[in-house]
């Protein structure tokens, strides 16, 4: 089938987001710009690699002697508004993949659909017309420091972990290995 490319160079918002209460979350990255919003649900451990990874490719940078890439992300790209609405998935993700543009100075992300195909996903591969939906951002290191923070704030607002064993804790508690199978 036809794949679908989301692309979104500078956009105007790329965020992670979730929706639901902890411990029942649901997990998305979303791209908006010019009045169009692309929204694709993924897992909360691939929110946090992504912000991982990115984080540690702009540290790297900056190591190598590249002064534009910021420590920090600039106070007023700091996005904490919810998620737009109406959230609409366009896809599951099943593949992430990120690069780094020198001659343009942008880092590129790709979050490619899921699939059933045993066939790796070529990561930020050509626009072949088949293949599985993508969802391509582009942006500039200040507004990648940005998407990083906001991400690692999503991830760190889940559930509290257990004081004992470090699991995520439940409102009700949750039966805890250190308490040899106890609720805690």
């Amino acid at each position: 089938m036809p794949r679908q490319v989301f692309q979104f160079d500078d956009p105007e918002r790329f965020v992670a987001g979730t929706v639901g209460q902890p411990g029942e979350r649901t997990f998305f990255l979303q791209a908006s710009d010019r009045g169009r919003t692309t929204s694709v649900a993924l897992e909360k451990v691939q929110v946090a690699a992504l912000a991982e990874r990115v984080d540690e490719l702009l540290n790297e940078l900056r190591r190598r002697g590249d002064d534009a890439v910021p420590a920090q992300a600039p106070i007023e790209l700091e996005d904490v508004a919810p998620l737009e609405t109406p959230l609409l998935e366009d896809f599951r993700v099943g593949t992430l993949a990120l690069a780094w543009e020198p001659e343009g100075r942008r880092l590129v992300i790709e979050a490619h659909a899921q699939t059933d195909a045993d066939e790796p996903v070529e990561p930020l591969s050509d626009d072949a017309v088949e293949g599985p939906d993508v969802l391509r951002v582009s942006m500039t290191a200040e507004r990648a420091r940005a998407f990083t923070k906001r991400a690692m704030r999503v991830v760190a607002a889940g559930r509290p972990p257990c004081p004992l064993c470090g699991l995520p804790l439940d409102p009700e508690g949750h039966i805890c290995p250190r308490q040899n199978g106890h609720r805690h």
